[in-house]
């Protein structure tokens, strides 16, 4: 396949271990990435997972790359586009004097942060100071460090997006940017974020509101032992219940109409045991096929490899054989984005060693003035269908680099995340997620509705969406219906398990996506079969919303070239197992025979001085060890950990070059000496709210980007009237008569209902 998006795009890439992967995801949509190397090969070649003397960490972080001897960067990068380089690996200010439209990303684990320059992180240790490490486990037990590398996959994406925003701006500019970019910030973003938008089971109730020990959250995505293992349950809206509450029988029990609210749900001390006792004798097969018939999203617990065998994963084809070494073969995700239905996957084989001199020829980007403004999306219109985290994420990242994003929406069916408990007529959550947007209030089922979106999508750029496959083709809003009438419109789908196979219709949450991708299974404390700990977690609905801003970003430069628009696809599911991609290559070596070795670092969270205080230690090898002695004096770590302050302790480790990380809890963020020398957060004030809140800031720091405005989240249909008069020119008299046939649909505050 040639017809990549970033077709033509150069990209330079000096960087190694774990963030190679950024790079890697520009190959997969088509741009020519050319990694430097020593002669004798970067130390990455040789770290991780072993087989057959390869790294299969490198191979699942350099795929589809080419190699260049490392004295040709000067040289290419005069007509690179792109330049992804360690901070303080290349001399940037020459290369961007050489080259003004270059865009240079500076990659370290706390960025140019005065204090913190030289801190080492780990991914446990990017857990404890994001505040994951600290809503992760059972209530009353200690923390439980996240399965795998989360924390670096994700912030990995986060890199991704920043660079296509800078590179878009470019374009419209002629100027490049210099990005400065933590990956300790990459994983705050993209991760989880504690004041980031929450699941709609929180009812708006904010990350930084949590108790202090673990919370319990188990009954809000209860997981159920029944014949042969473990479901979990998604009931949540009051349709949900109901269909629950016919599959039991309809019980007595249940049957008061109070049980149709969600609180009154989570309050029962007796209905998830009597759930309990309706599944025992049931297979997880008989009770997910059941759950799709009777409306109440059920998912079956797989373990890693029943998930990666499930009809949907191999009717997919997610997974493809890569040869690593001469007829050793194993599998790797085939990427996570389908453009036009068409997968961005493995652009290519390992890279082998660097031999001489290659030749290559971009920068043939060029400004396009016409379409500049204060923002690099401004101009842009977004029709944005999307609910809960994904589908508010991929929008708000939009709206918050200039694109005017009309959130499409309708009170028959409301968007799981206006769930409120507080007092105010929209929760701190939802103000985070919808920001900078405005609200139109439109039945597209009625025929006048479908006309008037119709309209609206003759002029838009982007429509966002994130219902189960299937929807958009239900309403006559699927990408071939729409690109006749807007040969230029972006439609991005966003689904638990992708557009097509067997599983693409079913009803999806991030919580069943991981019980169904094998994660929950893995997020378990050591030898205890239901101690299942990602009750909290918001993952990878946060990740996934900026995979779909990628894609949106990468036909957006695509357009620029050809004038025509495109589809973009993302599989949750397919995300998160992309994130596990070297042990699923190891794990089928070693059952084809082969010897796979490792050297893993250990990290363990131990118990410090104080009320549940933390402090999460890596040790990379032998020297960090060392290193770690002297500053317990010879005394072993966790005898020492236990009589110090968690973030006296971790200064003092960082101070020998030992990755550690105090674990910080959610609320504990803003206040963090780093986070505010890194600006990263703000406060906001909304005018419907009663107290201020706080948000996070830019997605990265950039000498060019300027930070997101601070346009309040709209209440529903609050600019129903406005889009109506000014983007398709109805009059009053009109928009009154749709609003009483309930085709429009336009909020009126209390005080002035009267």
């Amino acid at each position: 396949m040639t017809d990549r998006p970033l077709q033509g795009l150069g990209v330079l890439d000096l960087v190694t271990g774990p963030m190679a992967a950024i790079a890697r995801h520009f190959a997969e949509l088509g741009a020519d990435v050319i990694r430097l190397e020593p002669q004798t090969g970067a130390s990455d070649r040789r770290e991780g997972l072993m087989v057959d003397g390869l790294s299969l960490d490198f191979a699942a972080a350099n795929l589809g790359k080419r190699v260049a001897p490392a004295d040709q960067l000067n040289a290419l990068a005069t007509e690179a586009n792109i330049l992804i380089a360690p901070r303080d690996g290349v001399d940037v200010a020459a290369l961007r004097a050489a080259n003004p439209a270059l865009v240079v990303l500076s990659v370290s684990d706390f960025g140019d942060t005065e204090g913190y320059r030289e801190w080492v992180g780990s991914g446990p240790v990017y857990h404890a100071l994001t505040g994951e490490l600290s809503r992760s486990g059972i209530p009353g037990r200690e923390p439980l460090l996240p399965p795998g590398d989360l924390a670096l996959a994700c912030a990995a994406v986060q890199a991704v997006y920043g660079v296509l925003l800078a590179h878009y701006n470019a374009l419209k500019t002629g100027l490049g940017d210099h990005l400065d970019f933590s990956v300790l910030d990459g994983a705050g973003h993209a991760l989880d974020p504690g004041y980031g938008i929450a699941g709609s089971a929180t009812a708006g109730v904010p990350a930084y509101q949590l108790p202090r020990g673990r919370a319990e959250a188990r009954h809000q995505y209860p997981i159920i032992p029944c014949k042969d293992g473990f479901v979990r349950l998604c009931v949540l809206a009051p349709r949900q219940w109901r269909g629950m509450f016919e599959w039991m029988g309809r019980p007595e029990e249940f049957a008061d109409p109070s049980f149709d609210v969600l609180q009154t749900r989570f309050a029962s001390t007796t209905l998830i045991p009597a759930i309990g006792r309706f599944f025992a004798d049931k297979t997880r097969t008989e009770l997910e096929t059941a759950g799709q018939r009777f409306g109440v999203p059920t998912a079956a617990v797989l373990d890693l490899d029943e998930a990666l065998v499930s009809e949907q994963i191999a009717a997919r084809q997610a997974f493809v054989p890569v040869e690593i070494a001469a007829g050793v073969a194993a599998p790797f995700p085939d990427g996570v984005l389908e453009i036009d239905g068409v997968r961005m996957g493995i652009a290519g084989a390992v890279p082998a060693l660097p031999d001489g001199p290659i030749a290559w020829a971009p920068r043939e980007a060029q400004a396009h003035p016409a379409a500049a403004g204060d923002r690099p999306l401004s101009g842009l219109r977004v029709l944005d269908f999307g609910v809960i985290v994904v589908g508010a994420e991929g929008g708000r990242l939009l709206a918050d680099q200039g694109a005017d994003v009309i959130k499409v929406e309708n009170a028959a069916f409301p968007d799981g995340s206006r769930q409120n408990r507080t007092k105010d007529l929209i929760s701190a959550t939802f103000a985070t997620g919808h920001r900078n947007k405005r609200s139109l209030g439109l039945n597209v089922r009625d025929p006048e509705g479908k006309a008037l979106l119709l309209r609206l999508i003759e002029n838009a750029d982007v429509l966002l969406s994130n219902f189960k496959g299937g929807t958009l083709e239900s309403l006559g809003l699927d990408y071939a219906s729409l690109k006749a009438i807007n040969p230029r419109i972006i439609v991005t789908e966003s689904s638990a398990f992708g557009p097509t196979g067997p599983w693409s219709k079913r009803l999806g949450y991030g919580p069943l996506v991981r019980a169904s991708a094998g994660l929950t299974m893995q997020w378990r404390y050591p030898g205890e079969a239901a101690s299942f700990s990602d009750a909290i977690t918001v993952y990878p609905d946060h990740v996934v919303g900026r995979i779909g801003a990628i894609g949106v970003l990468a036909l957006l430069i695509r357009r620029l070239r050809t004038g025509k628009g495109g589809s973009v696809s993302v599989s949750q599911a397919e995300v998160m197992l992309s994130h596990m991609a070297a042990r699923i290559a190891g794990a089928a070596l070693q059952r084809a025979g082969h010897q796979v070795t490792e050297e893993p670092a250990a990290s363990a969270v131990y118990p410090c001085a104080g009320d549940d205080e933390w402090c999460v230690v890596t040790l990379r090898h032998e020297a960090d060890r060392v290193a770690a002695m002297r500053v317990t004096g010879g005394r072993p770590l966790g005898e020492w950990l236990a009589g110090q302050e968690p973030r006296v302790a971790m200064a003092a480790l960082q101070a020998a070059g030992v990755p550690a990380g105090a674990m910080l809890r959610v609320a504990d963020l803003p206040d963090f000496d780093y986070y505010q020398r890194r600006h990263f957060f703000r406060e906001v004030s909304h005018p419907h709210m009663r107290r201020p809140f706080k948000i996070e800031a830019a997605p990265i720091r950039s000498e060019r980007l300027p930070d997101p405005p601070e346009t309040p989240a709209p209440l529903l249909g609050e600019h129903t009237a406005q889009i109506m008069r000014d983007e398709l020119a109805l009059g009053e008299a009109e928009i009154a008569r749709l609003i009483e046939a309930g085709v429009l649909e336009q909020y009126i505050l209390p005080e002035r209902a009267s």
